[in-house]
């Protein structure tokens, strides 16, 4: 299911860990979807570079090496530079992603889109206003489910995964 890319970043992720007093920080995911990730960042002001970038994710092997691989690709770049870093290169860099994980690709993107707005708004003296979090787990018409445990695809409104003999009445 997964390519060895993918494979080696999730059996040997870069960059894990936390930076204290980071420079920005971007949080995305949803706990009961199975997939949550935080990125660090510190930047090297005269430069405007990110001199070190760190994660911590909670997921999947996808979101694992999505991570890991965003953190590799977005090191020593310029703020400008990261920014233009998107879902498809980080799949693309992955060597491919199986289509039922592709979203994971998404929240390595966007973390680290928001870890960047983080620290510019640190030095434009903005403070906004932490989302509150939305626990709940939707779906619209037609959006296919898979459990966070074992991504066997389920109806939407299952309550018990067959394949791995999990309840999912919370994290579903």
């Amino acid at each position: 299911m997964y390519n060895q890319v993918v494979m080696d970043h999730f059996k040997n992720p870069r960059n894990v860990g936390v930076i204290e007093d980071p420079d920005g920080v971007g949080e995305v995911g949803n706990p009961l979807c199975g997939d949550m990730m935080t990125i660090y960042l510190k930047i090297d002001e005269n430069e405007k570079r990110i001199s070190d970038i760190k994660f911590q994710t909670f997921g999947c092997g996808s979101a694992i090496a999505v991570s890991s691989m965003l953190t590799e690709m977005a090191k020593g770049k310029t703020l400008d530079e990261a920014r233009k870093i998107s879902n498809k290169d980080v799949a693309e860099a992955l060597e491919g992603l199986p289509k039922n994980k592709l979203h994971c690709s998404n929240l390595g993107a966007d973390a680290l889109h928001m870890a960047i707005q983080d620290y510019d708004d640190k030095k434009a003296g903005i403070v906004r206003p932490r989302e509150e979090r939305e626990e709940k787990h939707e779906h619209g018409d037609g959006e296919t489910c898979y459990c966070p445990y074992c991504d066997v695809e389920l109806d939407e409104k299952a309550s018990f995964c067959e394949a791995c003999q999990r309840d999912l009445t919370e994290e579903h």
